[in-house]
């Protein structure tokens, strides 16, 4: 029996440790191909932004199979670096408050900014129904003339049903202290409210706006229907394709101010269960208002016209998202499109051609590893090279499948593990019989 069992196992581990190599990449066995024209003379790093159609046609949604061939022949292929746009750092800073008091009837005080990069400042104000001026100025820290940062519209409208921004958008700047003076005023038709220096609570700060995410659209549409007191658009995209944003394109002509949830709804194709939809939603806005030489209010001029929106839905199968704007009472927005958009992706890589093929389409490969992008560093101003429209490659051939029988089926191994489990348990039944007898 002893036997009998040493030679299933050996039998069964031999059929599973049968394996064949990775197989290599060959521009013939590519379904699709793009073009990489450079000027002429390019040196240095080039970079090319990666288009949904890529994703769509790609054998996975990690793009394992992208490769970058010169456009030479033979065909040799080119290291690059795959990078997905995002900020430098994950979470917002905290920047603490100091010196917090009034003068002259504004709230002053001071902020300890991170030692980094910024390009705007939060402030959390424990106050609502007002409109202010924060004059903003940055010293060194170390007794040197402060620099005027400029002057910001902060505001709060919720009660007029408009949005709210307490938010200061500067140039980018790296000074280790800034000093804010607000002046604040009760919004229009509002009644008075606490606008004591107790109202700053804290202040943080995001990311620099010179390392913000970029984003590339994905799929659009001019298309809007009504339903109800909704405005919708309804779009679709192919399986592997990113949606990490939806923003919103407003006729020029439509001046009004508003504040209006959206909520966005992917459904998988052919796929009923209803678990598997996912439901986002956010904001969009818009506030404009003239200075008011009464009060002194400041004017303001603020648009948010795109929310974050990360569905998964749509990655191993295509999907149909719909885009509702609820408009409550008031009249629809003139929208001229909605548009999906992706965190901008591109490929970079040293130039030392005018031109290069970019292929895809393997379902048979594995990511490439490369020593180039382990050592990659990104410049500062690479060298833009475009895309060239998708085409089929005309030299395809579909690979042969060369993979072991049991790799091909790997059902067998569970067919040879039962089969051993019956044997051996038939012949202890039959021990045990004969011991017994």
């Amino acid at each position: 029996m002893r036997a009998a069992l040493a030679l299933a196992l050996a039998l069964f581990l031999q059929i599973a440790s049968v394996s064949s190599n990775d197989p290599a990449p060959e521009p013939q066995h590519f379904r699709y191909e793009r073009t990489l024209t450079l000027p002429a003379n390019t040196t240095g790093q080039a970079c090319a932004i990666l288009d949904a159609t890529v994703f769509a046609h790609a054998a996975s949604e990690s793009l394992n199979d992208l490769r970058l061939y010169t456009a030479a022949t033979p065909a040799t292929e080119i290291p690059f670096n795959f990078s997905v746009s995002g900020t430098q750092t994950a979470e917002d800073d905290t920047a603490p408050i100091r010196n917090l008091g009034s003068t002259h009837g504004d709230i002053a005080f001071d902020i300890e900014m991170p030692p980094r990069p910024y390009s705007a400042v939060a402030l959390d104000l424990a106050a609502k129904d007002f409109l202010a001026t924060a004059h903003v100025s940055g010293s060194d820290g170390h007794g040197g003339p402060p620099t005027d940062l400029g002057t910001f519209a902060v505001f709060d409208l919720t009660a007029q049903h408009l949005s709210r921004s307490t938010m200061l958008p500067l140039q980018e700047t790296t000074f280790p202290e800034l000093h804010v003076t607000l002046h604040l005023t009760p919004a229009p038709n509002s009644s008075p409210h606490d606008l004591s220096p107790s109202i700053v609570h804290a202040a943080t700060v995001p990311p620099s706006r010179e390392a913000q995410t970029l984003y590339t659209t994905v799929a659009s549409t001019p298309s809007f229907t009504s339903r109800g007191r909704q405005t919708i658009a309804t779009i679709h995209i192919p399986a592997h394709i990113p949606v990490e944003r939806v923003s919103f394109t407003l006729n020029p002509t439509f001046s009004k101010n508003f504040f209006r949830t959206v909520t966005l709804t992917a459904t998988p194709d052919n796929n009923r269960d209803p678990i598997a939809v996912e439901s986002l939603a956010g904001t969009i806005s818009h506030v404009h208002l003239p200075p008011n030489p009464t009060t002194g209010g400041p004017a303001i001029d603020t648009a948010q016209q795109s929310i974050d929106a990360a569905l998964g839905a749509n990655l191993r199968t295509g999907a149909t998202v719909n885009i509702a704007i609820d408009n409550g009472d008031d009249s629809p927005l003139l929208l001229v499109s909605a548009q999906l958009e992706m965190r901008q992706r591109r490929i970079c890589f040293d130039a030392t051609a005018p031109s290069y093929t970019l292929m895809y389409g393997d379902a048979a490969l594995r990511a490439p590893i490369y020593d180039y992008a382990r050592l990659f560093t990104p410049s500062t101003h690479p060298t833009l090279a475009p895309l060239t429209p998708e085409h089929r490659n005309s030299h395809f051939t579909a690979r042969l499948d060369t993979r072991p029988y049991t790799e091909r089926h790997p059902e067998l191994l569970w067919v040879v593990l039962l089969a051993v489990l019956a044997i051996l348990g038939s012949i202890a039944l039959r021990s045990t019989r004969t011991h017994k007898a």
